[in-house]
């Protein structure tokens, strides 16, 4: 898929960002987007960089995570709450009525 990142197309498909990123330890994520290859969460600066090799400053975070959003990868800004768990159905009843949310039930002994 054709791709604009710091005014200069590539050509980049799923599998190629995959097999570049195996091998890149991710930078811890302090604040912004982030893009999640696989397992790990990977700086959307950190993945434009090594994607394309140039300087981070050439382009913008909102540039990359578009441009993976595109390729099928889950984009996120670490600023937002994660989404949380649906509830299972029992607890999802409870707390629309108003009642104690039911937890994990502990086995028998």
């Amino acid at each position: 898929m054709r791709c604009v990142i710091a005014r200069f197309p590539f050509d980049l498909s799923k599998n190629e960002v995959l097999a570049t990123m195996k091998d890149i330890e991710p930078e811890p994520v302090t604040g912004g987007e982030y893009v999640i290859i696989g397992r790990r969460n990977y700086p959307a600066k950190q993945v434009g960089a090594v994607i394309t090799r140039q300087d981070r400053r050439d382009f913008t975070s909102g540039e990359v995570t578009r441009a993976m959003t595109r390729l099928g990868f889950t984009c996120r800004n670490a600023d937002e709450p994660a989404p949380q768990q649906p509830l299972a159905p029992v607890a999802n009843a409870s707390a629309l009525l108003g009642g104690p949310v039911p937890g994990p039930v502990a086995p028998e002994a």
